[in-house]
């Protein structure tokens, strides 16, 4: 079965995905969920992102 959109590719990482978009929420002051603008929840998402490619690079960068 093909890996829908949204999975995680990686078993047990439910948590520590969960944990890092409610801090990245609390940074940034919102409330991510149905009642929160596109645009906010858009933002934390798009924080989060951008931290984990930050950690894949180091990780890379560690392993040379």
């Amino acid at each position: 079965m093909a890996n829908r959109k949204n999975d995680l590719l990686v078993p047990g990482t439910e948590d520590a995905m969960e944990t890092m978009k409610q801090e990245i929420a609390d940074e940034f002051g919102v409330e991510p969920g149905a009642d929160t603008t596109a645009r906010e929840n858009g933002s934390v998402g798009g924080e989060m992102v951008k931290r984990m490619l930050q950690i894949a690079e180091s990780n890379m960068s560690d392993k040379k």
